[in-house]
């Protein structure tokens, strides 16, 4: 066992050694010789672990990030030999992997011929291919659904289980493809003939970058999924997917589990709360609080003072998802991985009460969106956690003079 241990030390040594080549400026080219080497010994299972530990020791994701196409590559081929995993229709793995045939079927039918047509093609016949191009560049966005779900739905059960380097670094990656989508986009929009070769090949890193995600998923995240999360876990991940949406398709099934405990949970989630709350202003019912909640003209979030999220508010047209499984999550986990570090620091200055709030604001969607941190303290001062209150200020910018109630 010892020997084990140390050979596994050895290995993160060598790991570590590479990624500060890599951050040195090395090429992958360059260090994947190493890699290989020790690679025969490993797993993804290991890789993973490895991982693990180096974020622990506090290397920042983005480095191990480097090393994502590093041993993407090394195991490819052994991991491209092992047989699809096998779940019921209508799964949500099913779901997750019909999208990405989806999303293989876009980029190979109708992306891809289109690239190769704009090279060849004469600049008279260059706008119209690219503006081809670029509805099918509208439609690969869906894919952040996909991604919206893994993040949102699927990685919270992953770290309750333990498991936290490998959603952090395949968010990370996720954000990178996101970019890449949008810098895609943004060269069709303004497209002009002596930027071809630009255009064709950020496109072209695009696609790279969104198959090799699917084959990450399909051949190492989708497996070690099936052998963590539980019946009850893909059924509260089910429950919630449709406020997300999916990607390119519809799922024409849904999944039922075979385990019949699950009943008295769904029947339990359905019974109504008895009595009532008693406020300082008043008696509430917990179905009136629930209602008024979700009418509010604002979005609430609430994160208790351990950091842990402990409520939000299901409006109907909220501007940030928010699902179920993000109750109990570390509020840092509920971020990209890139911003990780302003979160904490706002979160550590409301509650030292350096700050009391914080605004932000910024344009998305068609919106003008409005966010307030604000410290929640009790009577005597201390501090019970952080509320996030996050409206559309578009309208409210727009009104002028007086609307009275006789109006």
């Amino acid at each position: 066992m010892s020997e084990l241990i140390n050979n596994r030390e050895h290995r993160k040594q060598i790991i570590k050694e590479i990624l500060l080549d890599l951050h040195k400026g090395k090429s992958v080219a360059e260090v994947k010789p190493r890699f290989d080497a020790i690679a025969a010994e490993m797993d993804a299972a290991e890789l993973s672990l490895i991982e693990q530990s180096l974020i622990n020791e506090g290397i920042p994701v983005e480095e191990i990030q480097n090393l994502c196409d590093v041993h993407a590559a090394v195991f490819k081929e052994a991991l491209s030999e092992k047989p699809n995993i096998e779940v019921s229709k209508g799964h949500p793995l099913d779901i997750f992997r019909e999208e990405n045939q989806a999303l293989e079927e876009l980029i190979e039918k109708e992306i891809r011929p289109l690239a190769a047509g704009l090279q060849s093609a004469a600049p008279g016949e260059e706008p119209k291919i690219v503006s081809e191009t670029l509805a099918k560049i509208n439609l690969l966005w869906d894919v952040d659904k996909h991604y919206a779900r893994k993040e949102n739905l699927i990685f919270p059960f992953l770290e309750n289980y333990g498991i936290t380097a490998p959603p952090k670094v395949m968010w990370g990656v996720d954000d990178e493809i996101r970019e890449l989508l949008k810098e895609s986009k943004r060269l069709a929009l303004h497209y002009s003939s002596g930027a071809k070769e630009a255009f064709l090949s950020k496109l072209e890193e695009t696609l790279h970058q969104i198959n090799e995600m699917i084959f990450k998923e399909d051949k190492i995240l989708f497996p070690m999924l099936l052998e963590t999360l539980s019946e009850n876990d893909w059924l509260l991940i089910q429950e919630d997917s449709e406020e997300i949406g999916y990607c390119l398709i519809e799922p024409a099934t849904k999944w039922l589990p075979s385990n019949s405990a699950l009943t008295a949970i769904e029947t339990g989630k359905n019974a109504s709360a008895q009595g009532v709350i008693k406020f300082a202003t008043g008696i509430l019912t917990p179905k009136e609080i629930e209602l008024i909640f979700s009418h509010l003209p604002i979005d609430i979030t609430f994160v208790g003072k351990d950091e842990l999220v402990k409520f939000f508010s299901a409006a109907k047209d909220r501007i940030f998802h928010r699902t179920k499984t993000i109750i109990g999550r570390k509020v840092e986990n509920c971020h990209p991985p890139a911003s990780i570090h302003v979160v904490e620091q706002l979160v550590t200055d409301l509650k030292s009460g350096k700050k009391d709030s914080e605004s932000f604001w910024l344009h998305l969607a068609g919106k003008y969106v409005h966010i307030q941190y604000i410290a929640v303290r009790d009577s005597g001062g201390e501090f019970i956690g952080v509320l996030e209150a996050t409206q559309d200020i578009k309208q409210l910018q727009a009104i002028t003079g007086e609307k009275r109630i006789m109006d």
